[in-house]
C-alpha cells in the first residue's frame, strides 16, 4: 500500500518553524537537507520546511498527527507552558479547551506561520471512512 514520504511545509523563517514543531512534538530538531530543514517524524514521513520564494503569502495548511496519550500529556504541556493559545476544533470556535471526539483527546494551534497544528490520540479516518 502507498504511504506518505514527505511533503513541503512552507514557511517563512524555514528552521525557526521547523524547531517549533520539534519542540513541541518532543523529537529531535530539524537537519538541513538542500534548501529545506528537514523534520523527520517515527513513522518515516518527513516534512521538509521551505522558505517561500514564489512571492506574496501562502494559504495556511492543516498539519494533523496521532499521538499515544503520554506524547499528548507531554505536548499539551509545552503548548500551555509557553502561553499558547489553542482550540478544541479547527474552525476555532472553542478556544482554550480540547476536544474529546472518538474517546480520545485532540488539539488545534496555529505554528508561527499560520499553519494549523493539530495533535490528536484516536483517529477520525476509520469514523470517517465507515461513513463514506
Amino acid at each position: 500500500m502507498p504511504r506518505l514520504d514527505h511533503t513541503i511545509v512552507h514557511s517563512t523563517d524555514r528552521f525557526a518553524s521547523a524547531r517549533f514543531l520539534a519542540e513541541l512534538l518532543g523529537v529531535p530538531g530539524p537537519k538541513a537537507f538542500g534548501p529545506f530543514a528537514a523534520l523527520k517524524l517515527d513513522n518515516g514521513v518527513a516534512l521538509d520546511y521551505a522558505e517561500h520564494v514564489a512571492g506574496g503569502e501562502f494559504p495556511p495548511a492543516h498539519y494533523a498527527f496521532l499521538v499515544t496519550d503520554e506524547e499528548f500529556d507531554g505536548i499539551f504541556g509545552r503548548i500551555k507552558e509557553r502561553g499558547l493559545s489553542y482550540w478544541a476544533d479547527p474552525m476555532r470556535t472553542k478556544p482554550q479547551q480540547i476536544n474529546h471526539l472518538g474517546g480520545g483527546r485532540g488539539v488545534y494551534i496555529l505554528d508561527p506561520d499560520g499553519h494549523a497544528m493539530e495533535f490528536l490520540t484516536k483517529t477520525y479516518s476509520d469514523e470517517l471512512l465507515a461513513s463514506l
